[in-house]
């Protein structure tokens, strides 16, 4: 699989939790430009209504499918003291950049006695965000990089835009910080098209049952369980398509499927995502080849589900 243009930008847009106007401005921008090639043209919906979230409804839609924009990140507080958003792994000497109203920023940050500190020589503005400097690589099938989750996620609904006929593709914010956006967002589809199945396009972990080079990940149940009916019908589908994939079964985690069962919306949920080692770190990385199942998978059930 290519290592396209698109998806060299999206992994350079910079979009911590609560400041996704960038990366949801861009991805509007790229389905204007794009929509009327695509298989079917979509109903958009966006703007101060829906945020910075991004809903598009193609054709008849019987299934959505979720993918969130944000990003772990920083808040610069006071004294050089860092805050933590989302759970970022980090260790003395990485690298964050960002911009306040002085100029932009690149500092390294540091941990003392359990808080985060930056090293940047003047004052940073109080509620600066700042993110991992970037530095993708891509050698030997393999893609490094910071803001992997869920960049591709979001790469894998794109490609989805390209080829559905039928379904909901949403573009949610606020999920590594604990979401907020996803029950406005359920409501909305359940009340206008009676959406009653969704799909979680994420990343998830390398662990001892999950490897590189498998496949993409359906997961059968994290910190939350999804209802065992529609899970057996999407693992007995990715079975019927031939396409790599592997089985996860966890006790921590978590995605955008949390608020999607904690809803008051008959809705049947399953995560589908793809395996990472260094999640929510500057060097996150994945296999192009379990990017590329993960992809064909989606456009098969997006078909048939």
């Amino acid at each position: 699989m290519p290592f396209t243009n698109l998806l060299k930008e999206i992994l350079h847009l910079e979009s911590v939790s609560g400041d996704e106007a960038n990366i949801s401005a861009f991805i509007l921008n790229h389905i204007l430009e794009r929509k009327d090639n695509w298989k079917v043209a979509p109903k958009i919906y966006f703007g101060e209504e829906f945020q910075d979230n991004i809903v598009l409804v193609f054709g008849a839609p019987r299934t959505a499918v979720f993918a969130h924009m944000d990003t772990v990140g920083f808040t610069a507080r006071y004294e050089n003291q860092l805050v933590p958003i989302g759970g970022p792994e980090v260790s003395d000497g990485v690298w964050l950049v960002g911009q306040d109203e002085a100029g932009p920023i690149r500092c390294r940050v540091k941990e003392i006695d359990g808080n985060l500190y930056h090293d940047f020589p003047r004052k940073i503005q109080t509620g600066t965000l700042l993110s991992f400097e970037q530095h993708v690589k891509m050698e030997n099938g393999y893609l490094e990089g910071a803001f992997l989750d869920n960049r591709l996620g979001v790469y894998t609904l794109l490609q989805l835009c390209e080829t559905i006929e039928n379904g909901v593709l949403v573009f949610s914010t606020y999920e590594e910080h604990g979401g907020g956006s996803v029950p406005f967002l359920v409501k909305f589809i359940y009340d206008h098209w009676k959406i009653k199945q969704a799909l979680i396009a994420d990343v998830t972990w390398i662990t001892d049952g999950v490897h590189f080079n498998e496949g993409v990940v359906i997961s059968m149940r994290d910190s939350f369980i999804p209802r065992k009916k529609f899970v057996d019908k999407i693992i007995e589908m990715a079975r019927a398509s031939n396409i790599p994939f592997q089985l996860e079964v966890e006790a921590y985690g978590g995605s955008d499927g949390r608020e999607i069962q904690m809803s008051p919306y008959p809705i049947d949920w399953c995560f589908i995502g793809l395996p990472e080692e260094n999640p929510h770190s500057p060097v996150e990385k994945v296999t192009l080849s379990d990017l590329e199942s993960m992809i064909k998978l989606y456009q098969y059930l997006l078909q048939y589900l």
